[in-house]
């Protein structure tokens, strides 16, 4: 069907019409602009969330388990999938909303052109139908006038009381306006048939010419809106194999969580390399009591009756002693009477315990001479590194105040660094050199003596580098040697199950006192080896137990949060009230306890102190 011939009378409802359509192609790129900057504000808001939660951390602070590498994978395919809705966005905004806005221009140029050029043809036709009727309106009016002169002329004519004059005046204007009228009547039938050609003209040319290229013009409207509608989609659709990619990442990263491998990270990130504590031997009580002829049974027997050679009773005694200081491990120590413990004594002011050295006057001069020997040989002492390790003191250089586990690693990761550096060093000495040899074949470009100060000056830095890495190698050489001689001298220890167990004190001596117990921390064994019985007190170098908790001197409230990331601090929470066990030395930490018996160091300015009545201060350091 064809707008020209069907709607020949429609101009008015077909200038609506292509408005209309206009106006539609323009709603829908509307439409198309609000869809986009969804897509923007969308992919906007999934990168602000993967910045947010992508933590700001250095290479040191890298995660390791799979777990947290898995959560940084998805967070990297998300990003990839807001950069794909970007790219949805991107194609909606060139290949959709921006070209229908041209377009819509176009199309409202066009219409303009074809609706002028209609109204220009009816304006002409109706020029022509003006002339026509105004030619008509002549041609009827000449006549009545022609008329009137006629029925003028024959009254007068027949009038017998007229002049000749006045009837042939009459006459003449009856003459003359019928000439006239005759004149109208031909310009008449001319403007008729004028305007009769440009009304068909107009009917069957103009205006179906005009009405045609308005309907293709809306007919490519509506191919229009066809093409940008199946381009919306393909927006898309092109981006769906690259999602589908990154959705795919995500279920592969989901399947890399390996729960086995986090467990030994773990394990090696926490493993102290100490040895377990080992089992409790048996005490027997009743070896001393008198037994009659008739209770001879082999439970009552003291062993060396059974081998036939007499067993020194203080033995029993000392290894009852040394297995009751053991239990410091599970149990509380017995304390003083005093309100506070009094500091460790320390090794210089010690006093060695001589009355109970030595076993009752009933021994025999073989058991003393044996004692004696004993603590000549023996002197198993606390290293020195674990003490400072217990007050938290400042880390040391050689990193002996950790567990063997972890002081290893922190050697490895320090001489690692000063490798690094010492390969820079080099790489800056060898272009050093290489600068000095090219001013030295061309003196112009500089002198080669001014080089000299800067070359001599990476030397030293490396020779320090080369110290520093060889003293580290050697620490590192030690802990190694300790952790695999560990084994060895638990073996050996066996070998020495005649040696006689005595209580210890930190600085190596024997005592068989009890009443200092709350004095001096005490080693444990290794537990004892199957066949072997005795262990050997020089296994007890690396071993020692805990002292009691430190009393409570004050309590203090939390002005801020502290997240105590380095070793020996104490996490605390804002308002959360601590207890004071230790005070501040002058180096701005206090040494303080949760309720939960968690002990550590905390800023000084970061808590309010209250110090209790009875508080005695600071305890010193070991």
């Amino acid at each position: 069907m064809s707008w020209g011939t069907e709607l020949w009378d429609q101009f008015e409802n077909l200038d609506k019409h292509t408005q209309w359509g206009i106006d539609f192609l323009e709603r829908y790129a509307k439409f198309v602009k609000e869809r986009l900057d969804i897509e923007q504000n969308y992919a906007k808001q999934l990168r602000n969330l993967v910045k947010k939660y992508c933590p700001k951390r250095s290479k040191d602070e890298e995660p390791r388990f799979t777990s947290c590498l898995s959560f940084y994978s998805i967070l990297n395919e998300l990003n990839d999938y807001a950069g794909q809705r970007e790219v949805v966005a991107e194609d909606m905004a060139h290949k959709v909303y921006g070209e229908l806005m041209r377009y819509s221009q176009d199309l409202k140029a066009e219409r303009k052109h074809h609706l002028q050029e209609g109204r220009k043809a009816q304006q002409y036709l109706d020029h022509c139908w003006k002339q026509m009727d105004n030619s008509k309106r002549k041609f009827e009016r000449e006549c009545k006038e022609a008329e009137k002169s006629q029925v003028t002329y024959e009254r007068l004519d027949n009038d017998i009381n007229a002049t000749k004059s006045e009837v042939e005046k009459a006459k003449a204007q009856f003459y003359l306006r019928t000439h006239m009228a005759d004149e109208s009547k031909n310009e008449y039938a001319a403007q008729l048939q004028n305007f009769n050609a440009e009304q068909w003209k107009h009917f069957n040319n103009s205006i179906p010419h005009i009405f045609k290229n308005l309907q293709d013009m809306d007919q490519r409207r509506t191919i229009k809106l066809g093409e940008t509608y199946r381009s919306f989609a393909e927006a898309e659709r092109r981006v769906i194999p690259i999602i589908s990619k990154c959705l795919e990442g995500m279920v592969s990263a989901a399947k890399a969580v390996d729960e086995r491998r986090d467990s030994s990270i773990v394990v090696e990130s926490f493993k102290s390399g100490f040895d377990p504590p080992g089992d409790f031997p048996f005490e027997d009580f009743s070896q001393n009591l008198s037994r009659t002829g008739s209770d001879g049974t082999i439970s009552n027997t003291p062993k060396g009756d059974r081998d036939g050679a007499p067993a020194p009773r203080s033995d029993q005694k000392h290894q009852m002693s040394r297995t009751k200081n053991k239990l410091w491990l599970f149990g509380k120590k017995p304390k003083s009477p005093s309100s506070s413990p009094p500091p460790p004594p320390s090794s210089s002011s010690r006093p060695r315990p001589t009355s109970h050295l030595f076993p009752p006057p009933r021994f025999n001069s073989d058991l003393v001479s044996h004692y004696l020997s004993e603590i000549k040989t023996t002197a198993p002492r606390i290293p020195q590194n674990l003490r400072v390790l217990k007050r938290g003191a400042p880390s040391l250089e050689d990193f002996s105040h950790l567990p063997p586990e972890q002081r290893r690693k922190r050697l490895q990761q320090r001489i690692d660094e000063l490798n690094k550096e010492l390969q820079k060093e080099m790489d800056q000495r060898d272009a050093l050199n290489k600068m000095k040899d090219v001013y030295e074949k061309n003196p112009q470009m500089g002198d080669p003596s001014s080089l000299q100060p800067k070359i001599s000056e990476t030397i030293c830095n490396m020779e320090k580098l080369r110290s520093e890495i060889h003293k580290n190698e050697t620490w590192l050489s030690e802990v190694e040697g300790k952790q695999s001689s560990r084994g060895d001298r638990r073996h050996s220890a066996d070998n020495h199950h005649h040696t006689p167990q005595g209580r210890e004190s930190p600085e190596g001596s024997y005592t068989d006192d009890t009443s200092q117990e709350h004095h001096t921390p005490q080693h444990r064994s290794s537990p004892p080896k199957p066949g072997h019985p005795n262990l050997d007190p020089h296994e007890f170098d690396d071993e020692f137990d805990d002292d009691d908790p430190l009393p409570v001197i004050g309590h203090c409230k939390a002005l801020y949060s502290f997240d105590g990331q380095n070793e020996g601090t104490l996490v605390m929470a804002e308002n959360e009230v601590l207890y004071i066990i230790e005070e501040d030395k002058g180096d701005g930490w206090t040494r303080a306890r949760k309720q939960s018996g968690e002990e550590g160091y905390v800023p000084t300015s970061y808590v309010e102190i209250t110090m209790e009545k009875h508080g005695k201060g600071a305890v010193t350091y070991i």
